[in-house]
């Protein structure tokens, strides 16, 4: 799997178990500041587009993930 690839599934992932924990009609719910947590996810989405520079990827990269071929 690619780096792209595990950016959208943590990013998806994140802001799917935000939402759960911070939608009051939600069977886990938890608190709506959990709400803010999917604002953090978007708003570095946002920043990462513009400036090309996501945490995340650097994470990867040291944990061993590299390119295409990374299955």
């Amino acid at each position: 799997m690619t780096i792209e690839r595990y950016v959208r599934l943590f990013a998806g992932s994140f802001v799917l178990l935000s939402v759960a924990l911070g939608a009051p009609a939600s069977p886990i719910f938890v608190s709506t500041n959990w709400l803010w947590f999917t604002v953090f996810v978007g708003a570095n989405l946002f920043q990462s587009s513009l400036t090309g520079f996501c945490p995340l990827v650097n994470i990867l990269k040291a944990v061993g993930v590299t390119g295409p071929a990374a299955r």
